[in-house]
């Protein structure tokens, strides 16, 4: 039987026994497990080596933990996606996962099936968030949005917003773009998806901060996966 997914997974968890149930529950839906690491330096060198399509990333970890791995990885393979999986629903543990660069978080109490769907979900472009954790990405941020205007500097938008949108009204392109960044790409690989200039897309996601009161890229995930933009089709 043809396997639903195409992925290649790093795994990275101190606890031996969960590690191997969830190699044992990926392997058993066709999923290429490519390695294991217990502990954050050990997923980075791992991660350089069997260059993964997605790390399933524990938080609390000795030596070198989740987070600060995540921010590692990120800096080195960009392209790499990092869904944290975590006992821990302490809300500094996601803000500061997704600041790091986490594609998703979720929680070690899902049951298989809700996983696997996460992970069909991650494999379509969208972000994987546990019931209720976007909603306190998108609550935490908006306690910021006094800041917000001041923090589109003509550095991070390549170009000055002289003509900022509406509160709240994006323009077909600018829905485009700020659905393909909450899906994970890179400004450059959205520029290639739709044939524009890196430029291009850093001015309209200026205009996208500025219009939706957003900071960063973190809160333009937690936005589109609050409004369902995950889910639209480019």
């Amino acid at each position: 039987m043809k396997s639903r997914f195409k992925l290649k997974v790093l795994l990275v968890d101190d606890h031996l026994l969960f590690l191997e149930g969830i190699t044992n529950l990926l392997k058993s839906e066709g999923i290429e497990v490519v390695g294991a690491a217990h502990d954050g330096f050990e997923a980075l060198a791992k991660a350089r080596q069997l260059k993964p399509d997605l790390i399933l990333m524990d938080i609390h970890m000795p030596n070198c933990d989740g987070v600060s791995a995540t921010r590692l990885i990120k800096a080195e393979m960009p392209e790499t996606k990092i869904v944290m999986l975590t006992m821990s629903e302490d809300e500094e543990d996601l803000f500061e996962a997704v600041r790091s660069g986490a594609s998703g978080y979720l929680l070690k109490n899902l049951d298989a099936a809700q996983f696997l769907d996460y992970l069909l979900d991650l494999q379509k472009g969208h972000a994987p968030f546990s019931p209720g954790l976007a909603d306190k990405i998108l609550n935490e941020f908006s306690l910021q949005t006094s800041r917000a205007a001041e923090s589109i500097t003509r550095d991070e938008a390549d170009v000055p917003l002289e003509k900022p949108a509406r509160d709240g009204d994006l323009s077909p392109r600018q829905m485009q773009i700020l659905t393909l960044v909450a899906q994970g790409q890179t400004y450059r690989e959205v520029a290639g998806t739709l044939s524009i200039s890196e430029r291009t897309v850093k001015y309209h996601m200026g205009e996208i901060l500025y219009s939706l009161h957003l900071q960063n890229r973190a809160q333009v995930i937690a936005y589109a996966a609050r409004s369902g933009l995950t889910r639209s089709e480019v």
